[in-house]
């Protein structure tokens, strides 16, 4: 599996294919899951906690450092899949909705090449 070839659904269909086999549905609530993702981003941000800024693509050019990177953020991405499955909210519509509304909040115009917040802002919810 990769990126390029690898469809969302096909996530979703492993994540709750590996709830279901062990019988973990009572435990996947959407609360339980928004914290468990919360949990592992945490645990994500714990591996570059004390690093400067130039010493994050050090970090990652260790291969044990990388492959820890990579397993939290599936942890991350595992959590995720299973809300999405659980709520019944279609992630790429959502994710291809939300991305609309910052193009509109963040025009490139006022914002390129810097984070500071635009002149006017467009209400995102």
């Amino acid at each position: 599996m990769n990126d390029k070839t690898t469809r969302l659904c096909e996530l979703k269909k492993m994540t709750s294919d590996f709830v279901s086999r062990r019988n973990w549905e009572k435990y996947h609530q959407p609360k339980n899951l928004a914290m468990s993702i919360s949990i592992e981003a945490g645990e994500l941000m714990e591996l570059f906690q004390w690093t400067d800024h130039g010493e994050g693509a050090r970090f990652l050019a260790d291969k044990r450092n990388r492959k820890m990177v990579a397993h939290e953020m599936a942890d991350v991405l595992a959590f995720l899949l299973s809300l999405s499955n659980v709520t019944g909210i279609d992630l790429a519509a959502s994710f291809s909705e939300k991305m609309s509304l910052n193009r509109k909040k963040y025009p490139v115009e006022e914002v390129k090449g810097h984070y500071r917040r635009p002149k006017k802002t467009v209400d995102h919810r």
